[in-house]
């Protein structure tokens, strides 16, 4: 099974080490006994936290190989910020900053983050009142959010500075970018997910907001 379970990782997140699909494998374990405690995650997807979080995290890696410096925001259970510093942690200057308002969940990240000495600063504050730097960041993520027209301005600071985001969405994106359109103009890049079948991770580049009479 393990065997298994390193080989579909690879094949999203490129070659990982032993140590890191064991870290991996060790924030899964951790995830579950925490989420028995403190509300983690959605109840129904727990038995499928390797599949339905882990691996659909992980592919983000893909996407952006040679970032260094991500930012991940309303982080949550860790998804995908804390997957994605586990996956770096091996990677020299490499390291990303998780931004979660709920101090429970920030808890849970510090703490197992903290153990596997992965390279993540993890913030217990509101994005709004965040104060990263707007050009310090490559990469802007974020998982089950908010709607595209309130996660394009929650993150304009930094994708107006030259970050790209990296957002999934599920079935109804399509609605989402063309209500953001009438806001801001951006690039887009549409990947299907490789792990849910009806979801897509948008790339979004080169953001501006519209003038009024641009509209």
């Amino acid at each position: 099974m393990n065997g298994a379970r390193r080989a579909r990782l690879e094949a999203l997140a490129g070659p990982v080490s032993r140590e890191t699909f064991e870290a991996l494998e060790y924030f899964e374990a951790q995830f579950r006994r925490w989420a028995a405690r403190i509300n983690l995650a959605a109840p129904s997807t727990l038995p499928q936290v390797w599949e339905r979080h882990i691996l659909d995290s992980a592919q983000l890696i893909g996407l952006a190989p040679r970032a260094s410096r991500w930012l991940d925001l309303g982080s949550g259970g860790g998804f995908p910020g804390a997957v994605i510093a586990i996956l770096v942690r091996d990677r020299a200057g490499t390291s990303i900053d998780l931004v979660e308002s709920n101090a429970k969940k920030s808890a849970f990240l510090r703490t197992v983050l903290g153990e596997l000495r992965a390279p993540a600063r993890i913030h217990t504050a509101r994005i709004e009142g965040f104060q990263g730097r707007p050009d310090g960041y490559d990469v802007v993520t974020a998982r089950a959010l908010a709607p595209l027209p309130l996660l394009l301005a929650l993150s304009s600071r930094w994708l107006t500075a030259g970050a790209f985001g990296l957002f999934h969405k599920g079935r109804d994106f399509q609605r989402e970018v063309a209500e953001s359109v009438n806001v801001w103009r951006f690039d887009l890049v549409e990947h299907r997910s490789a792990v849910d079948l009806e979801g897509v991770i948008l790339q979004i580049s080169g953001l501006q907001r519209r003038t009024p009479d641009a509209v």
